[in-house]
């Protein structure tokens, strides 16, 4: 019985691959090519990219593109040692990166460049060698802005002298460095020009010629106050100038209109309340505008003097015209950083650089959306369209 019943499944295999080896080879399943992307022609208006600078093993620093609608992961960029996030060229055609490599891995060799990638194959298409000054901070958006016409790209070094490496993103070129002693970060102003903010409360304000070197360069008085309450570097671009907010949570504007900057009336996020059950404003990208409405989001949390770096619980908003709070939303899970688009439908994206994921809210009703899950390591800041 045994031997009939093995016989009788041995040919009953034997005819099934008789059949598949007699089927066209046309049936039979295509290679899929590793690595191969091809996304939409034009950037969807909730994708968010996701900066990792992966803390459990730098070396292999990451980006995540993400849409917030359908939750989806759309691709993602492995991108060097201790890397600070990805620049978005003009209408993300192009993608530009500053990273760092050394020829053995943990060391060796550094080797700082600049690559852009293809916006919509996600693949590498020009490469630019850079000073291997590049710095390995915390990662902040101002460490490598775009001027304002994107034709420059000013890439923030720290070794520990300060200065800046320009690179021409048209013709792919890197143009030289430029010194801002005692100054730190990058805040354009214009399609030519940018200041830095200084040690002692004033900023160093640069403007380049048309081929990238400088022409002018002129320290302001003091604008914030270093000492008593500090402004954070994570501030947000409110037309001519930069919103910054102190530790204790005092908003102030720096703007560029005139040929000299000059630090507008401070206001506060909080009222007597907030203050007196200890709320302050807190993390790694604290801040978000939302540019058609003028709303500014803010992380806050319960803290008290020094907790600057902690994640918010809520997510405070205010009207910059009348400079008031408007609406306060509570999140889901603590965030380090949050990111607002910038269409009539806007969505929140939020991240907790201890947490693999990115929560998802409307930005306009506060309504919790979705959780994006298993997204990097240690996710630092966001880039929105």
């Amino acid at each position: 019985m045994t031997r009939v019943a093995t016989g009788g499944r041995l040919a009953a295999i034997a005819t099934v691959i008789s059949v598949m080896g007699s089927a066209p080879a046309a049936a039979q399943v295509q290679t899929d090519p590793l690595g191969a992307i091809q996304l939409p022609a034009q950037p969807g208006p909730h994708w968010v990219w996701v900066n990792d600078v992966v803390f459990h093993h730098m070396v292999d620093g990451k980006t995540f593109l993400l849409d917030g609608d359908s939750g989806r992961m759309l691709g993602m960029l492995s991108t060097g040692f201790g890397y600070n996030g990805i620049v978005l060229g003009k209408g993300g055609s192009q993608l530009l990166s500053p990273e760092t490599y050394f020829s053995r891995g943990t060391r060796g060799t550094r080797t700082d460049v600049v690559t852009f990638y293809d916006g919509r194959k996600l693949s590498p298409i020009a490469e630019v060698s850079i000073p291997a000054k590049r710095a390995s901070s915390m990662p902040m958006l101002a460490n490598a802005p775009l001027t304002d016409d994107s034709r420059y790209l000013l890439i923030y070094n720290f070794t520990p002298a300060q200065s800046v490496s320009v690179v021409d993103v048209t013709a792919r070129k890197f143009v030289g460095e430029l010194e801002i002693p005692g100054c730190a970060l990058v805040y354009p102003t214009g399609p030519r020009a940018f200041f830095s903010l200084c040690g002692d409360g004033a900023a160093l304000q640069i403007r380049l010629d048309d081929s990238g070197r400088v022409v002018s360069r002129n320290r302001t008085a003091k604008l914030v106050d270093p000492v008593d309450d500090p402004v954070t570097e994570k501030a947000v671009r409110d037309g001519t100038g930069w919103i910054f907010v102190t530790f204790s949570g005092n908003v102030v504007r720096i703007d560029a209109a005139a040929s000299v900057l000059q630090a507008q009336a401070a206001w506060s996020l909080l009222d007597a309340a907030d203050r007196k059950d200890s709320w302050r404003p807190g993390g790694l990208q604290h801040l978000a505008l939302h540019g058609p409405t003028r709303r500014m989001y803010s992380l806050m949390h319960v803290g008290g003097q020094d907790s600057h770096k902690d994640p918010g619980t809520e997510v405070w908003v205010y009207d910059l015209g009348g400079q008031k709070r408007v609406q306060r939303i509570a999140l889901k899970d603590p965030a380090t950083s949050i990111a607002v688009t910038s269409d009539a439908k806007p969505l929140l994206f939020a991240v907790f650089i201890g947490a693999s994921k990115v929560d998802v809210y409307d930005a306009l009703s506060g309504r919790f959306l979705r959780s994006i899950s298993e997204i990097g390591f240690s996710p630092t800041t966001l880039v929105t369209y």
